[in-house]
């Protein structure tokens, strides 16, 4: 099967994964790239089955010679393919990442890590080659077990109690941010998130990486637990392990506790601005919108869904919209979210918000 995705023509051989409707995401990645990363910048792709990531991240973001790696055998072959197709110079080898982790000597400034299914089993050796500065790019698939569908999964896997309420996909990316927070500080790595986005089946995390003992200790000290109310939809959050279920201050109702997450905010104004000027001079609308979406919503942790909030006090339909313009009037800073339609990021407190819905 013959591909053309945007700059690059590539063929998918039988049993190699392609997934088009991801298209709007690796346009993402490459403007994120092309937007942020150094002249001569050494890239690594992790998993690159038929390469097209690679690629364009030769072909549209001026990276020379890539390197791609994927531990299939048909993967491999259809990659060393479509390089040679596409006209570009790619370093592709037949090895698993964690082989190729514990014996290379080079320390990358890029690395993109998109597996089909838990980036977990990569993350630690991620940071073996990695240095300060890099740019480390992290996708997640199984967005059941973040998200709180299979909770003991999560506990399992990522160590955190997942929240599976409106919040469940905010709190799945901090909860994914938490796990490379921990497993970076083991090599005196801190990490810094640029950007976020969350969608359909997938996390996508952008991160920078700096080296420095003290930098690993404040990223993992800020990690903390969320709280919600089972009834009035009140949450919080605070640093600390995760507790036991606690009473509302809100309502005297249970509190359900997730965590240990990250709580500090998820991407950085310079680099969002940067991947968005890109984004709009390559052609990709799905990619433009989605990135419009991200670059508009507030930094804050958290949001309201006024649906919940009408339904836990027996009131009428509102817009989320109405919500924000109510909020708006009196001060406060508002956006919708990439998390949960029909909601409300805000840095009003949550009586505020309450009242915003109610009048």
């Amino acid at each position: 099967m013959k591909v053309n995705e945007l700059s690059a023509e590539i063929s998918v051989s039988k049993g190699v994964f392609y997934n088009p409707k991801m298209q709007s995401l690796r346009s993402i990645s490459v403007a994120f790239v092309k937007a942020n990363a150094q002249k001569g910048a050494r890239l690594l792709d992790a998993t690159s089955a038929t390469g097209v990531r690679g690629i364009r991240y030769a072909l549209e973001a001026g990276i020379r010679e890539p390197v791609l790696i994927d531990m299939n055998a048909d993967a491999y072959a259809n990659s060393v393919e479509n390089v040679k197709a596409n006209g570009i110079e790619a370093d592709v080898k037949e090895k698993s990442f964690q082989e190729f982790a514990n014996t290379s000597n080079e320390r990358f400034d890029i690395i993109d890590i998109d597996p089909f299914g838990s980036p977990a089993p990569l993350i630690y050796d991620a940071f073996k080659i990695s240095k300060d500065g890099t740019l480390l790019m992290v996708t997640a698939t199984d967005t059941a077990v973040l998200h709180g569908a299979h909770a003991n999964a999560c506990i399992k896997i990522y160590g955190s109690v997942p929240m599976h309420t409106e919040l469940c996909k905010e709190a799945g990316a901090r909860i994914l941010l938490a796990f490379i927070a921990r497993n970076a500080a083991q090599f005196n790595f801190g990490i810094e998130p640029l950007m976020c986005i969350s969608d359909m089946h997938y996390i996508r995390l952008f991160l920078r990486v700096s080296h420095g003992a003290s930098d690993a200790l404040t990223a993992v000290k800020d990690l903390g637990v969320l709280r919600q109310c089972v009834s009035c939809r009140y949450f919080e959050y605070s640093k600390g392990i995760c507790a036991s279920d606690s009473e509302c201050a809100k309502c005297g109702s249970r509190m359900l506790v997730a965590g240990q997450m990250w709580l500090k905010g998820l991407s950085d104004r310079k680099y969002v601005d940067n991947t968005l000027r890109t984004i709009k001079k390559m052609g990709d609308a799905a990619a433009e919108k989605q990135m419009s979406m991200i670059a508009d919503e507030l930094d804050i942790p958290f949001f309201y869904a006024v649906p919940k909030i009408t339904k836990a006090f027996s009131i009428g339909s509102v817009s989320h919209r109405k919500v924000m313009e109510r909020l708006q009037n009196k001060g406060y800073r508002v956006s919708e979210t990439q998390f949960w339609k029909d909601s409300v990021k805000t840095d009003a407190d949550y009586d505020a918000v309450v009242d915003s819905v109610k009048t």
